[in-house]
């Protein structure tokens, strides 16, 4: 056991430690594979000899500093029993900016005419500005954590968050185990067993049910030997040291102001959600400097972004159940160190095709439902109607997604057949509302916290408050942050511009009048009480 002046670096509780945490890293980038080369369409060469090399790096370092600032702290504090922060790749953000920033962008790239491998090329680009911007959020929040989280409401934060853990992560994965239910299920059940049930077994839960999820992928003919294919991944493995990106992302400059209704919340949602990590952490006994803690966090992903990474990293929700196992520094730094070898020297792409994502997607199933368990259950019980409200716009987002993805499998998109406003007046008369499903989805994760803050003022009779919410809900839909959209031939695509959300921005407007209104008449009310 090595130690370093009163703190061991590994003791016998990292081992499980690591592979919990090590597990939860190999999940996300399973994930990244399998969304990048199946939705996305990135080749091999971009993925494993960019992408993840940069990924790498950034788990790497942010491992070893979160590991090197518990032994710090243990050292000065005479503790041999400090646990390090865990650190990894951010779930919602690895969804959000694939689903809501680059995908758009590259059917949006192939509709204007570029081919397959230019349109890739700027989703790609768009993908690491959106990380570096959520980055420079992060590391700049650092120094006003404790403000932001005064001033949004709880549950605002948290329905948002939970409404794309729904839509994106927890629907999308259960469609996927009940269209393979033999191994899904199974899958399932052991997660939920050992996750919920705190069934004790003698290898972690998640562990076991990969280890079965593979077993029975290769039985049951999910998985099947493809020779070119594993020449293939074999060929890729070799040195794949990251390289600097900053030409790129500067050429790709322009994607900023585009995306800026996706990029600014999600780097707030990120510096908030490690701030509560971080807050879980002190709960447990660990306290640690919240300014370094988040800052490291926020230069890990501008890291990424700079190296070629799409995928902001953050400090993982979790750290007392690590902290109950019994690890301490050991399995953090094992984690950076491991999981960075494995991107250099490209064995991920082996390991795709040796652990199909259905062996592990009970795991981001899982992650789907505590995030949305956590809006009701972290919220006074008073705004759970807020929380509900709050989901709508990310459940919405996700069903303009299906809806236009099942009419681009029908053929529509095509030149001969564009998107167009018949097909949307088609779906309205089977009582399919695309139009208001386009408008949330454009701008879901803003509209979401509006409405959520909105009516979280309601319920506390802040009518004033709510109607401030609602003015500025109007002026995002004004300028087009939110809600305005135009069709093109192949998407409906955010539109920004002075007065192009008009409609919308009226609507806003109504519900500011009547709000003070309300708060008029409150106020007089009041006054005649007391009179």
């Amino acid at each position: 056991m090595m130690k370093a002046k009163g703190m061991s670096l590994f003791v016998r509780g990292d081992i499980d430690g690591f592979l919990g945490l090590a597990l939860d890293n190999l999940i996300q980038i399973l994930l990244i594979l399998e969304l990048c080369r199946g939705v996305l369409g990135y080749p091999d060469s971009l993925l494993i000899g960019t992408i993840l090399p940069a990924t790498g790096l950034s788990i790497l370092l942010g491992n070893i500093f979160y590991a090197w600032q518990a032994t710090r702290l243990g050292r000065a504090e005479s503790r041999s029993d400090r646990t390090a922060l865990p650190y990894g790749i951010n779930t919602v953000s690895l969804f959000a900016y694939i689903f809501l920033v680059m995908l758009p962008v590259k059917i949006t790239a192939l509709g204007q005419g570029l081919d397959e491998a230019a349109a890739v090329q700027l989703s790609w680009k768009a993908g690491m500005v959106a990380c570096l911007g959520s980055g420079l959020i992060e590391t700049s929040g650092a120094w006003c954590a404790d403000q932001l989280r005064r001033w949004l409401p709880r549950a605002a934060l948290l329905s948002t968050l939970a409404g794309i853990a729904l839509g994106y992560i927890a629907l999308g994965f259960l469609l996927r185990t009940y269209a393979q239910p033999i191994v899904g299920l199974t899958v399932l059940a052991l997660i939920l067993m050992t996750y919920y049930g705190k069934l004790k077994l003698p290898i972690p839960g998640g562990l076991l049910a990969i280890m079965i999820g593979v077993a029975m992928a290769w039985a049951t003919g999910l998985l099947h030997h493809d020779a070119s294919t594993w020449e293939t991944q074999f060929n890729l493995i070799g040195l794949h040291p990251p390289q600097l990106q900053v030409g790129e992302l500067w050429s790709a400059r322009g994607q900023l102001l585009p995306w800026i209704n996706v990029i600014v919340p999600m780097g707030l949602f990120n510096v908030l959600g490690s701030l509560q990590n971080i807050d879980s952490a002190e709960a447990a006994g660990d306290s640690y400097p919240v300014c370094s803690s988040l800052m490291v966090n926020g230069l890990g992903t501008i890291l990424a972004a700079a190296f070629g990474s799409c995928f902001p990293t953050t400090i993982y929700i979790g750290h007392p159940a690590w902290k109950d196992m019994g690890a301490r520094i050991g399995y953090s730094w094992l984690d950076g160190i491991v999981i960075a070898i494995a991107c250099f020297v490209g064995l991920f792409g082996i390991v795709g095709e040796v652990v199909p994502i259905e062996a592990g997607m009970a795991i981001i199933l899982y992650i789907g439902v505590v995030m949305a368990a956590q809006a009701f259950q972290t919220t006074p019980k008073h705004h759970a109607p807020a929380v509900v409200f709050g989901l709508m716009p990310g459940l919405a987002g996700w069903g303009a997604q299906l809806i236009k993805a099942g009419a681009r499998a029908a053929g529509v998109g095509q030149p001969q057949n564009p998107f167009s406003t018949q097909i949307l007046l088609n779906l309205e008369q089977a009582d399919v509302w695309a139009a208001g499903a386009f408008a949330l989805e454009q701008g879901q994760i803003v509209t979401a916290m509006l409405i959520s803050a909105m009516l979280v003022y309601i319920i506390e009779q802040r009518f004033f408050a709510a109607a401030l919410i609602t003015l500025i809900g109007s002026i995002c839909a004004w300028t087009g942050v939110i809600h305005a959209w135009k069709l093109t031939q192949t998407d409906s695509v955010l539109q920004l511009g002075w007065g192009v959300g008009a409609k919308w921005s009226l609507g806003y407007l109504m519900m500011t009048i009547i709000f003070l209104l309300a708060w008029w008449w409150q106020k007089r009310s009041t006054q005649h009480q007391q009179n």
